[in-house]
C-alpha cells in the first residue's frame, strides 16, 4: 500500500527486454534508504518488487501483465519516473490509499497555466471514470491528486508548483500517457453494493434504506 506522495524522481538507466517481460534499472537515492530485496517500490504508480540494489539504484522485474496494463513498456533510458516506498502503518497518510495496481492508461488532453497552478486535463476510459468524483482522489502516475473538474470522457487536476517540480507530471505534455488508479474505497463500496443486490437484480440501497439506518 502507498500514499501517492512521490518521494523522488528516479531515472531509468537501463531497460532489459525479454520476450514478454522487462527489467528496469532505476537510478535513485531516497527510496534506497531502509529498502531491502523483496520490498515494494511504486514506479509511476505501479507496485514493483525490488530484486537487486546497488550503490546508486535498484532493479525491478516487470511481467507481461504489467506491461500490458500500464505505460511502463514505453519507458526508455533517461526517462524520469515517480518513486515511492511502501507505506508503513506509522506513517502519515498525506495523500490517499493507493494500491499500486493500475486500472487503465489515460492520455493528457490539455495543459495550461492558471496563475501558480498547472491545469491538466486527462482523457480516461470508463473503467476509471466510474470512480472519479469532483474533489475526490485519483492517482496519476502514482501521484495522489484531487479532481478539480469532471467531464463525460475526461477529468481535470491542478498542480501546485511543488507537485509539478517533484513529479513527472510537471514535465509531461499533451499526448503523453499516464497510469491511472481510481479511488480504492470507491471500488470496495461498489463491490459491496453489487453483493447486496436481491433476486430482482435491484440494489437494496434506496432512500428508505438510508433513512432507516440513520443516514437521512
Amino acid at each position: 500500500m502507498f500514499t501517492g506522495i512521490v518521494e523522488e524522481l528516479g531515472i531509468i538507466s537501463a531497460v532489459r527486454r525479454g520476450a514478454d517481460s522487462a527489467q528496469l534499472v532505476i537510478e535513485a537515492s531516497k527510496v534506497l534508504e531502509g529498502s531491502r530485496v523483496g520490498d515494494s517500490i511504486m514506479v509511476n504508480g505501479v507496485c514493483l518488487t525490488a530484486v537487486h540494489f546497488g550503490a546508486t539504484g535498484f532493479t525491478a522485474d516487470v511481467m507481461a501483465e504489467t506491461l500490458d496494463k500500464s505505460n511502463l513498456g514505453g519507458l526508455r533510458t533517461g526517462d524520469r519516473v515517480n518513486l515511492e516506498r511502501a507505506l508503513r502503518l506509522s506513517d502519515r497518510l498525506g495523500g490517499h490509499l493507493v494500491s499500486g495496481h493500475i486500472d487503465a492508461v489515460g492520455k493528457i488532453a490539455g495543459r495550461r497555466q492558471y496563475d501558480i497552478a498547472i491545469l491538466i486535463e486527462i482523457k480516461a476510459p470508463a473503467e476509471v471514470l466510474r470512480y472519479i468524483i469532483k474533489k475526490g482522489s485519483v492517482a496519476i502516475d502514482g501521484t495522489s491528486l484531487t479532481v478539480a473538474d469532471l467531464g463525460p470522457d475526461s477529468f481535470q487536476v491542478s498542480l501546485i508548483p511543488h507537485t509539478a517540480h517533484m513529479t513527472t507530471l510537471g514535465f509531461k505534455k499533451p499526448g503523453d500517457t499516464v497510469n491511472l488508479e481510481g479511488d480504492l474505497i470507491g471500488k470496495y463500496v461498489e463491490r459491496l453494493l453489487n453483493l447486496q443486490e436481491n433476486s430482482t437484480g435491484k440494489s437494496k440501497l434506496s432512500m428508505s434504506f438510508l433513512a432507516e439506518h440513520g443516514f437521512l
